[in-house]
């Protein structure tokens, strides 16, 4: 059916801003949970602890990520409001069980595996139920969505600095619980006006068969060369992404000491985040084609130019001023990243190939925390690591540089293949022209001879 373009879509729009909140809100800010967490469970004895601790924050965010090609899957099967619902359902059962926790280990399975895979299964169907209700207006629609992330990683450091300060770590988890039981009763507006494939093979009265293996995972997208390179591209740029989100609150301790408000620097991140999705989205309308690529190009290069420039601040206001650059092309990333899967796959198999490409960035976004957390405590110092983790985003920004003359050399190749087809069918038609002339003119005689 044709999208309404409004109606109870924008009580959908609100609740799928709230979950992009929710969900991110909470992720973006594990700097400020991973300082509380660290304190808590550390001890001076232990000298793998920012390591260990690390990879509670950097498993979550990459766990989120993992599941996207699962959840692509659950979702064409069994639509958007049932994924969404037992998603947010067990991203609850996670945190609140992570409020009970005594030691680091359990972090791992209750807050780094089971609570973003709740909010993994509870994310992406908010992003697909869009479609159902918008068409013309899914660009604007999707931009005050996403907003709704910058909102959140804007407001929510402040909040969490409060309740940590006041009613502990354990308690601060319980209060985060609110949020995740709003998220469980958002899922319930998803109200499908596109049946999932559950619908349309079984009906309400038949069994359900599930369809051909081909339609539930469409590796078709790999043949496309230019999107194996942005498939590929792309992971090998964010293995230092994550990085200053996770250690970037530590290192200004280590730095500064308590004589700054750390938290300052995520709502930079957060508001320039948000007016880079705004803007570089609008640019990237009127860019044409897969050179959009270009603006991902010029937004790893200044990430990680802004990375290595956080050890170099001495200065607490130009580590505002990095984060406020950082930000800003972050968002650019961010924004531009389904334009660009339009562009080199085409609208029918665009939902998989975005799966495919949040899947292939859970490893090296839970990888690069770790390692350095690891520099830190063999080091004692963040220098090292966020050089290094400088580094990545260069040599993917590199790499997506061929991806715009590879994607012509494709359409050109695409344009031939039917040109040919055309002539053959002509000829073929000339050929039946001269068998039916040959047919007829017997006939004719025959005719005239009557």
């Amino acid at each position: 059916p044709e999208p309404p373009e409004g109606g109870w879509g924008w009580v959908v729009m609100l609740a799928a801003m709230w979950c992009n909140g929710a969900v991110f809100g909470i992720q973006n800010s594990c700097g400020v949970l991973f300082v509380s967490m660290l304190r808590l469970f550390g001890s001076s004895e232990d000298k793998q602890m920012v390591f260990k601790t690390a990879w509670v924050s950097s498993l979550s965010m990459g766990m989120v990520f993992f599941c996207s090609p699962i959840v692509s899957i659950f979702t064409d099967l069994f639509g958007c409001r049932r994924v969404a619902v037992i998603g947010a359902a067990v991203g609850l059962v996670g945190l609140l069980s992570s409020s009970f926790v005594s030691t680091i280990e359990p972090l791992y399975f209750t807050y780094g595996i089971l609570f973003a895979c709740g909010c993994s299964f509870a994310y992406q169907p908010s992003l697909v139920i869009l479609g159902h209700y918008f068409k013309r207006r899914l660009g604007l629609v999707n931009g005050i969505v996403t907003a709704g992330s910058s909102l959140f990683t804007v407001s929510l450091p402040f909040l969490l600095r409060v309740l940590i300060d006041s009613v502990d770590l354990y308690n601060t988890l319980r209060v985060l619980c609110i949020l995740m039981f709003v998220l469980f009763l958002a899922g319930f507006t998803y109200k499908p006006l596109v049946p999932s494939t559950k619908d349309k093979e079984g009906g309400k009265k038949g069994k359900f068969k599930l369809p051909p293996e081909k339609k539930i995972c469409n590796f078709s997208v790999f043949k496309v060369l230019s999107y194996r390179i942005w498939a590929f591209g792309i992971p090998a740029a964010l293995f230092g992404y994550f990085v200053p989100y996770v250690h970037l609150m530590n290192h200004v301790k280590d730095r500064f000491g308590d004589s700054v408000p750390e938290e300052v620097l995520l709502l930079c991140l957060g508001i320039t985040s948000g007016v880079g999705r705004l803007v570089f989205g609008r640019v990237a309308d009127y860019i044409p084609g897969a050179k959009k690529i270009y603006l991902q190009v010029a937004s790893f290069f200044f990430i990680g130019l802004m990375s290595m420039m956080i050890p170099l601040c001495n200065v607490f206001g130009a580590l505002v001023a990095v984060c406020l650059f950082m930000g800003l092309f972050d968002g650019c990333f961010i924004c531009i990243m389904a334009p660009i899967a339009f562009e080199l796959v085409g609208a029918q198999d665009v939902s998989q190939a975005i799966g495919f490409l949040l899947g292939l960035m859970s490893v090296p976004m839970t990888v690069g925390p770790p390692i350095a957390g690891l520099l830190r405590d063999k080091l004692g110092t963040y220098d090292v690591a966020f050089y290094l983790a400088g580094v990545p985003p260069l040599i993917g920004g590199a790499i997506l540089c061929f991806i715009p003359w590879v994607h012509e050399r494709q359409k050109l190749k695409e344009r031939a293949k039917p040109v040919d087809g055309e002539t053959t069918e002509k000829m073929l038609e000339n050929e039946s022209t001269l068998v039916s002339d040959t047919t007829e003119k017997p006939v004719k005689e025959l005719d005239s001879g009557f």
